[in-house]
């Protein structure tokens, strides 16, 4: 069988655990945890980074921040997995859903700012596949009527527009590490901030509300509860498994590269012949290999073909189910105009299997299959 996703494991974790361990100090915000967060400052370049237990809790702490209030208003996608709303819900706000665009799956920028209302507070993109959502109109709405943007680049971790690292150009981002991502702690995330002047208030909300944080460093004499708050503090070993996969970083990356180029090459003759559509990256983004899909011609075709690849052995999956035909999205939230793309296109996408150190045999194998599947029409 040829997995949908296997974790990433460089060979370096267990000696960055061990090491962990042996400091006694395994609770967080010790030397990996602190090294992690320094990695991802200079990396992106964002004025400070902190790790998280989730992308969830990331955009948690985000929204807090934000000081989304009940009554508030968010726009987003509904393309997107639950916690990009979750995050906002249990603040009592309400999620306005906007239809995406079917070249990148990405909220359509142009529908935005017809959604906004005097109650809206927060404009939320998801960088679906690690592809940039187009972040200078977004921008340009956002400071037209006074908006923040929380990135969700949960997807985008090494993906850049208009060479910027996704996540650094809103006023917030939020990364995930989970077992699924290019990188990976199992479970965990990191928010990236803008600017410093919410450094010390995210410090002490992740921090359980406390200033525990400026203690440690030696700023104060002792440290207490100062602002409500919740603890979204990753373990140490969590962090340090994540560690050694960021000292290999590039290799990850250009690994992950050369498999979705090659989905992208071997699968263009179908493309060609109008079976398939291939993803879209525009010319501005620098995207980062984390997912290859491709898009059937509708619900029906796109279910026999993930039924024929898993009885060939492999796993070949959809993705999200949209939000606001969900239960809890039509309690929550509600959909802004028409839903030309959303429903119709996340009902065309399989995603195939692409992971770090994936096979050329297994790619090649998942290829062979799905050609094999439209020779048959």
């Amino acid at each position: 069988m040829i997995n949908f996703n296997v974790p990433p494991v460089v060979g370096e974790e267990i000696t960055y655990i061990q090491d962990a361990i042996a400091s006694r100090k395994i609770c967080g915000d010790g030397k990996y945890t602190k090294m992690c967060n320094k990695w991802f400052e200079e990396k992106t370049k964002a004025a400070g980074v902190l790790l998280t237990t989730s992308c969830t809790h990331a955009t948690e702490l985000a929204a807090l921040l934000c000081n989304i209030q009940p009554g508030d208003e968010v726009i987003m996608p509904s393309y997107t997995f639950v916690s990009t709303a979750d995050a906002f819900v249990l603040r009592g706000a309400r999620v306005v859903f906007v239809d995406i665009r079917p070249d990148t799956m990405n909220i359509d920028e142009k529908l935005i700012e017809d959604a906004i209302t005097d109650k809206t507070k927060a404009i939320i993109p998801v960088h679906y596949a690690g592809i940039s959502c187009e972040m200078d109109k977004i921008m340009e709405i956002a400071k037209k009527h006074n908006l923040y943007v929380i990135e969700d680049a949960a997807q985008g971790v090494m993906a850049e527009y208009k060479g910027r690292a996704l996540g650094t150009i809103g006023d917030i981002g939020c990364y995930s590490f989970h077992e699924t991502k290019n990188y990976s702690m199992g479970e965990g995330g990191a928010i990236l901030l803008k600017s410093k002047d919410k450094m010390e208030l995210a410090e002490i909300i992740r921090e359980k509300g406390t200033n525990r944080s400026k203690f440690f460093r030696g700023q104060i004499d002792k440290y207490t509860w100062v602002e409500a708050g919740s603890s979204y503090l990753p373990s140490e070993l969590n962090a340090a498994y994540l560690w050694a996969q960021l000292m290999k970083a590039d290799e990850i990356f250009d690994d992950r590269m050369i498999s979705w180029n090659r989905y992208y090459e071997e699968l263009m003759e179908l493309k060609n012949a109008t079976y398939i559509e291939l993803p879209v990256v525009p010319k501005e983004c620098k995207h980062n290999a984390h997912m290859f899909y491709i898009k059937t011609k509708n619900l029906e075709e796109r279910t026999k073909l993930i039924t024929y690849l898993k009885k060939q052995g492999v796993m070949a999956v959809f993705h999200y189910i949209p939000l606001h035909s969900a239960p809890a999205g039509l309690r929550y939230g509600s959909f802004f105009g028409e839903d030309r793309y959303t429903t119709k296109e996340s009902e065309r996408l399989v995603r195939l299997p692409l992971y770090y150190r994936m096979t050329k045999n297994d790619q090649l194998k998942v290829i062979e299959e799905i050609k094999k599947f439209y020779k048959g029409k």
